[in-house]
Order: structure tokens, then C-alpha cells, then sequence
């Protein structure tokens, strides 16, 4: 679990309370999680000792409160998926023991979404705009030492369509409390690094920084001891002399012969503890996980990962994790990327914030190439509402643009700081989209902004100008480019603290990008929805390394891919759907995912199964003629409705069901999704002929069939892999699949409970709907339920749930208490109990 990743020299809370700490304990790292107070309302005077708080509730930290609302039009927007925010208040109070008088005790916050405020003991402590930054405040100066006190925290969401998508409520990421000795390593004070890494040999280079906080400057022993899999494999030591009040870093190199390599295929991970020992008394002990890797990105061969030539196979991913909105338990994640895993999928850009620290620490472990995304937007604000550009910014869409210029630095080096330790990251990207909000770069393309030529189209043509003349049009506008200049400074901040990574942005005006100054600041032009400019940018600047940073959920967006060496790959947008971003009520979000809101698979996941994974795959998807795309042409041929409609397909799948429950006579148009070469469909044993891909352009085999109830089978004519569905009947009972048996004790385990609805004859039920109830007894707590449906506005804290196609979710966690949980399924007259251990 989380907490144990991180502990060092780990007190309990009761321990820490009950004043027994010696002050011979190196350093105390606190899950200050648990025994906070919450109340959603302005309080004004909260953050006084004495203010009465008996009438809040409890919580335990992450807490996300707006997810806890049900969906409602009232003061919200659909950008943020029709969930209130407001100003919510936290209150806790701790102990800490007379011994640690002595010491530096500081907290770290993960992320507060939004505009934080933090007071200790009455005292104002600071604020952070940004909700997606990691923070931390030093209380050693106003704590009570063996006595009570109390840390208040104040978010500030009352500007309530702030987003483009769903961000959250409150305090949704970990805290923790830390005690040190006044000499010590600080916070995110090691860089671990691997400037050689082969099979043979591998050079890792350590950086330290440590603080002096006596008055006198002290000699320090420095030792790194690597450890892998629990046995330390090697060590160095090195004397340093700290100068009084000053923080200083220092570097050592210590090799790792025949190392074991990260990589997606094979996460390996070591862990670097650093100790720090004065007169040979230990006094600071320090822990950092990194992995052992080399990469690098060619302009015209791709990307390398420890040599190896390799696919970035990508998705973008938001921050929240559907019913529970952003306060996403380890579990959940786990679930959800091990399922994109299984698909092929071996990379994640997190769109378009930092992610949390505990989100990397999974992907490090599961073995997924990540690109660390700092901003959405620069100091011109993005349309909350429209998603586009914002000529004015009201109370309810204020967003971080407003204090771009005066926090932007501030966030990025936390960014960077926090995170340049983990193997999984390969990129930094600065921004998203952020051109749109600068007209100089719209008005100089011929295709966005006010100088439109024809019928071009922005996402599939090449530019209509030629370089000279999109040049011109841009000088000729006489606004600073600020776009650039940004760019390049911060691009400056995030090379000031790693130089191992490239550096991206995701360039939605590439044409314009490209000369401006904007691409200059980058090592990696990343292109948004820019298919159509991939061979206009190598031919035109061939020395730039280009990468698909957001692409449609398409064929057509890999093939390039497959195509052209110089590209390495692509990010899909998106990897799972994610609340926000709605344009009409009722939907709560997007439904671009691979995955939907409840993890379930969407057609879209088997398509790129079938197109990054060698094992063969095959898929059944169907739709009336009349919904579907596509439409029954002569001799059994099958042609789309729309011309090049598949080229110019964006957003979302096709609307296609997973069942063959149709009225006698329809036409159904059947597509199947495979890697096979050729496949042959079956109609109650029937052949109703085969297709190859090497027939089509878009990866999909079609058939045009007259509908009869019963079987439909897609068979490989080469290996016999088989995908089957049939016609199913009323529901009347259900399966239950659960994805662990036994939780862990300590109120972050979770489980998931998947129902499918079922007929008499056992076949899933899927264009019949139902609703499920849970009853749950026992040590957990209800996390929420959900159908994964968009158009769902269902309660997510509630014990009943309409399916969608036929299924629905329930995820329950555990609590502190151990013993036996009891979760009762039921449909209609139709109850079963499913009984696992908390321990």
C-alpha cells in the first residue's frame, strides 16, 4: 500500500500523540491522513484556536466533497460535470511529543484543490492558487510541544466552472507530517539519475542536498545504500562539511554491476537509502525508489528505450477515477491501468495538470511511460464554458491563468522537484493547447483563427498557406508574442532542475508553433489532432523530434505510426472516460475513453487490443442500419454513408451495441475488430462470407446481415479465434465478479463488485436495463456505484444502481477494523451474498 511505500522509521498516530517519541528517531513520517474535521460553507473565523467545530463531520483524507453532490443544473456547469464546488474548511488536531522540541516539523500536502489557505495554531501559513501543485509549510516555530494543536485548511471553490473538466473538491491528495533533526535532507532532496545503464553496468549518480539549522557548521557522513528486492547490493559513503543556515547539494557516483533494466515489460525497481551520521550517531535516514533505464528520441528513428526501438502505444488520462471523483483510492487506479496494460498500452500523458505523487508511484511500479503535463493554460484563460478562447473571465470560470504569471514558476519547480525520481516519467510538457488563446497564432494559419481559405479543414487537410506566407501573416501582427516567451521560460525552470528529460508542449497550431519561438523552446514538438501536418513538419523542419500528443481513438491515428520511423507514437484521447467537459445536460462527461466511467470495456478498448497486442484478438460490435455509419451496398458490399467519413471521424466510437437483440427483418450492420488477417462470420452456423483487413482502410470488417435471433460468431480462418454473441432473453438473475477476496485493514483497500445482468439460459442480458441493489454489513464503507454510462446522473454514494448494458459497479473500502464483510446483491426476488475478509 501507499503508506507503507513511504514510511520511514514510521511512528503510529497513537504513539505520536501519546508523547513516548525519543528524540534519538532519525525522522518521523506521519500518514496525517486520518482525524480531520470538515464543514462545506464559509466560516470566517475557522482558522481560530478556539473556534467550535463539534458540529462538523469527519472525514478522512483524500476527500473530494464535491463528488459527494448529486448532479444537479443549480450553480454548476458541465465543464465540471454538474457537480457544485464552493468553499469548504478542514479542521485537525494533533499532538506532538516534548522531545521533539528540537526538531524541524513541516507538513506536505499533495494537492488542495482550489486556492488554499493554511493556518497553524490560529497563525496564517500561506496560500496556493493552483490545486494541482504539492506544497509544504514549516510549523516548528508555532507549534506547542506536548500540548494540542490545530491545522486548518481553506479551499476555495466558489468559482465553480474553473475547469475544463471535473478537478474536484478539497483536500483529494495525501498529507503527511514530517520530524526531522535540524540538520537533515529536506523535502525532494535527492536526484537520482542513471548516466549509463546497459545489462552490464550501470552508473547512477546521486545528488543530496542537506540543511544545517544549528548555528554551527557540522561535519556529515553521507552514506547511499542501494537496495533491490530487499538486499542491499551496494553502498558508498562520503564527508561533507554543512555551513551553518546554508542548504547544500552534493554529488556522488556508486555502480550497479549487471543491473536489472525498467522498462514497461519489465518495472524493475531499486530503492536508494541515504543516511546522514554525525560523530557516527545516524541522524537523518532518507528514502528514494527510482529505476535503472537509458532512452532517448531520434528525429528520424523514433523513440529508443535501453536501446530497443519502441512504440509509445499512449493515452491521455484525467485526474478523477469517476464515482469517486478526484480523492481516487490506489485500488482504483490499479484496476483501471491494468486493464489498459492488458490492452497493449504502455504509456500515459496526465492531462493537463501534475498527477499525484501516489499515481506515479503505480506507474513506476506497473511499468508505464509517462509525460508530466504542468499547465493547461498560460495567462490567457481558456473558455470554461465553450472551450475555446475567453475574451472575458466572470466569478464562476476564474481559473489559474490569473496567477500564471506570479505562481507558475513556484509550481513547475515543485513539479519537477517532486517528481524527477521516477523511472516512468521520459518527458516534461509544459502546456496544452495553449496557442488558441493567443490570436496572433489562429489569424496566421488560413485555418483557425480569421484567416479561413475555402473549405480547408483544420484537423485533416495540410496548411492552405505556404510557410512563407503563414511567416508573414504572423509578423505582421504587431502583438508581443507572449506565447513564446513563456515557453521558453519555462522551459528554462524545468532544464534548471533536470536535464535527463526532453522537454514537450502539446501544439494544437503547429504551422504557426514551428517558427514563432514556441517550438524552439521544446525538444519534442508534441501535436495535437495534427495528423494531417505530420509529413508538413518533417519536410519542412526536419531536425525537430515530432510525437502525436493527443490523438483520436482511431485506426487511422496509428497508422501513421506504422507508417513513418520518425514517429514514435501516439496519446489518445482518451485512455478513459472523464467527468466534465459536457456540452448538454444530462451527461456528465466525456465518452472518448478506451475505458468507461466504471472501468468497463468500450468497443473503442478492443479496436487498439487488436492493434498493439500480438495475441489474436477478435471483437463483435452491431447497430440497426439506420443508427449506424455504414449501409448495405451491392453484392453484400458495405460502404459508408458519408464519404471518407472514417478518415474524418473525431471524438467517441460509432454508436454500437455489444449485444444481437434486434427486431425480425432489421438490417444490422455487424463490425468485428481483429488482428487476424481474414475472419468469417457465422449466423446460426450459417457463413455469411469471409473479410480480410488487407480489404479495408480502417481496420474494421463489416458485414451488412438481415437480423434472425440466435448466434453470431466471428471466427480467424487462420487459428480458429472466436468471438460469440447471442440473443439474450428478459434478465433474471446476475453474476457478481469481484476483484479481490481479502482487503487490508487500514481504510485505503478497496474492492470492486461487477455485476452483469443475466437471463434464464445464463447469457449476459445487455439491451435490457435493471436496476441493482447492495447492502452492504461489515468493516468497509460504500466508495459509490456506477453504470459507466455518460448520460448516468445517478447518486454515486447510493445502494442502488441502474445498469447500463446491462452492468453496473459497486467499490467498497475497508476501515481500520479487521473481520468479515458482507455484500448482498439483489435484482428483484433474486439475492446472493458475497463474503470477503478484512485483515
Amino acid at each position: 500500500m501507499m503508506k507503507n511505500c513511504i514510511l520511514i522509521y514510521v511512528f503510529a498516530l497513537v504513539l505520536l500523540a501519546s508523547c513516548q517519541s525519543e528524540s534519538s528517531e532519525v525522522r518521523v513520517i506521519e500518514d496525517f491522513n486520518f482525524g480531520w474535521k470538515f464543514n462545506l460553507g464559509d466560516e470566517v473565523d475557522a482558522y481560530k484556536v478556539d473556534f467550535d467545530d463539534k458540529s462538523w463531520r469527519e472525514v478522512q483524507l483524500p476527500h473530494d466533497w464535491s463528488v459527494e453532490h448529486s448532479f444537479t443544473q443549480e450553480k454548476t456547469g458541465g465543464a465540471t460535470a454538474f457537480l457544485p464546488g464552493g468553499i469548504g474548511w478542514y479542521r485537525k488536531s494533533f499532538t506532538i511529543p516534548q522531545s521533539a522540541k528540537d526538531k524541524i516539523v513541516w507538513i506536505e500536502f499533495d494537492g488542495v484543490y482550489t486556492n488554499s489557505e493554511v493556518w497553524i495554531n490560529g497563525q496564517y501559513l500561506g496560500e496556493r492558487p493552483f490545486g494541482y501543485a504539492p506544497f509544504s509549510y514549516d510549523l516548528s516555530k508555532h507549534l506547542k510541544f506536548g500540548a494540542e494543536n490545530v491545522i486548518t485548511v481553506r479551499a476555495d471553490r466558489s468559482a465553480y466552472i474553473d475547469s475544463r473538466w471535473y478537478p474536484g473538491s478539497g483536500i483529494y491528495r495525501n498529507v503527511k507530517l514530517i520530524m526531522a533533526n535540524k540538520v537533515h535532507i529536506p523535502q525532494w532532496g535527492t536526484f537520482v539519475t542513471t548516466p549509463e545503464a546497459s545489462t552490464e553496468k550501470a552508473q547512477v549518480n546521486i545528488k543530496t542536498t542537506i540543511q544545517n539549522r544549528v548555528s554551527y557548521d557540522q561535519k556529515v557522513v553521507v552514506r547511499n545504500s542501494i537496495f533491490y528486492q530487499g538486499e542491499r547490493i551496494e553502498v558508498g559513503e562520503n564527508e561533507v562539511n554543512i555551513i551553518s543556515g546554508e542548504q547544500q547539494e552534493f554529488s556522488t557516483d556508486v555502480n550497479i554491476l549487471n543491473p536489472n533494466l525498467w522498462s514497461p515489460e519489465s518495472p524493475s525497481m531499486y530503492k536508494l537509502v541515504t543516511e546522514l551520521f554525525v560523530n557516527g550517531v545516524n541522524i537523518d535516514r532518507y528514502e528514494t525508489p527510482f529505476g535503472v533505464r537509458s532512452f532517448y528520441f531520434d528525429a528520424e528513428k523514433g523513440f529508443f528505450l535501453n536501446g530497443k526501438n519502441t512504440l509509445i502505444k499512449g493515452v491521455c488520462l484525467h485526474h478523477d477515477g469517476g464515482l469517486v471523483g478526484a480523492a481516487v483510492p490506489r485500488g482504483v487506479w490499479e484496476r483501471r491501468l491494468q486493464k489498459l496494460k492488458d490492452a497493449g498500452c504502455n504509456a500515459i500523458r496526465t492531462a493537463h495538470n501534475p498527477p499525484s505523487a501516489e499515481f506515479l508511484d503505480i506507474c513506476d511500479e506497473m511499468g508505464f511511460l509517462v509525460q508530466d503535463e504542468a499547465f493547461d493554460e498560460f495567462q490567457n484563460a481558456k473558455d470554461k464554458r465553450r472551450n475555446y478562447n475567453q475574451e472575458s473571465v466572470d466569478d464562476i470560470t476564474k481559473g489559474y491563468a490569473e496567477h500564471f504569471d506570479d505562481w507558475s514558476e513556484r509550481d513547475l519547480t515543485n513539479m519537477i522537484l517532486r517528481d524527477r525520481n521516477h523511472p516512468s516519467i521520459i518527458m516534461w510538457s509544459i502546456g496544452n493547447e495553449i496557442e488558441w488563446t493567443f490570436p496572433q497564432y489562429g489569424n496566421a494559419t488560413g485555418y483557425w483563427g480569421g484567416n479561413k481559405v475555402g473549405d480547408v479543414n483544420y484537423y485533416w487537410d495540410e496548411p492552405p498557406f505556404s510557410v512563407e506566407k503563414v511567416k508573414e501573416l504572423f509578423y505582421s501582427n504587431e502583438q508581443e508574442d507572449i506565447c513564446a516567451k513563456t515557453a521558453k521560460r519555462l522551459s528554462a525552470i524545468v532544464k534548471k532542475y533536470d536535464t535527463t528529460r526532453p522537454v514537450t508542449a502539446n501544439l494544437v497550431i503547429p504551422t504557426v508553433s514551428m517558427f514563432s519561438g514556441y517550438a524552439d523552446a521544446l525538444d519534442i514538438v508534441g501535436l495535437s489532432y495534427r495528423r494531417a501536418v505530420y509529413d508538413y513538419c518533417r519536410r519542412n523542419y526536419p531536425d525537430k523530434v515530432i510525437l502525436g500528443t493527443e490523438n483520436w481513438v482511431r485506426y487511422q491515428e496509428w497508422e501513421p505510426v506504422l507508417e513513418h520511423d520518425y514517429m514514435s507514437g501516439i496519446f489518445m484521447w482518451t485512455g478513459i472516460h472523464y467527468m466534465g467537459e459536457s456540452r448538454k445536460w444530462p451527461v456528465r462527461g466525456s465518452g472518448s475513453g478506451m475505458l468507461d466511467f466504471a472501468g468497463f470495456e468500450n468497443p473503442s478498448y478492443h479496436m487498439f487490443k487488436t492493434l498493439w497486442k500480438e495475441e489474436p484478438h477478435i471483437y463483435i460490435t452491431t447497430q440497426v442500419e439506420e443508427k449506424s455509419p455504414y449501409k448495405a451496398g451491392k453484392n453484400g458490399t458495405v460502404r459508408e454513408k458519408e464519404e471518407g467519413w472514417a478518415d474524418h471521424q473525431k471524438w467517441g466510437w460509432q454508436d454500437v451495441n455489444k449485444h444481437w437483440n434486434y427486431a425480425e427483418g432489421d438490417v444490422v450492420m455487424v463490425e468485428v475488430y481483429t488482428n487476424q488477417p481474414e475472419v468469417e462470420l457465422f449466423l446460426n452456423n450459417q457463413s455469411l462470407g469471409v473479410k480480410k483487413l488487407a480489404d479495408v482502410h480502417d481496420h474494421i470488417l463489416k458485414w451488412a446481415v438481415p437480423y434472425q435471433q440466435g448466434e453470431l460468431k466471428a471466427l480467424a480462418v487462420n487459428n480458429n479465434t472466436t468471438a460469440v454473441i447471442k440473443t439474450s432473453l428478459e434478465p433474471v438473475s446476475f453474476s457478481v465478479n469481484v476483484d479481490k477476496k481479502t482487503l487490508q485493514a487500514d481504510a485505503y483497500d478497496v474492492a470492486h463488485f461487477e455485476v452483469q445482468l443475466k437471463d434464464k439460459d445464463g447469457e449476459p442480458v445487455r439491451a435490457i436495463e435493471n436496476e441493482v441493489v447492495f447492502q452492504i454489513s461489515g468493516p468497509a464503507k460504500l466508495l459509490g456505484v456506477d453504470n459507466g454510462s455518460p448520460k448516468s446522473v445517478q447518486d454515486y454514494q447510493n445502494n442502488s444502481v441502474v445498469t447500463s448494458e446491462g452492468k453496473c459497479l459497486l467499490i467498497i473500502q475497508s476501515t481500520l477494523e479487521k473481520g468479515e464483510i458482507t455484500v448482498e446483491v439483489n435484482l428483484n426476488d433474486k439475492s446472493e451474498k458475497v463474503i470477503i475478509k478484512s485483515i
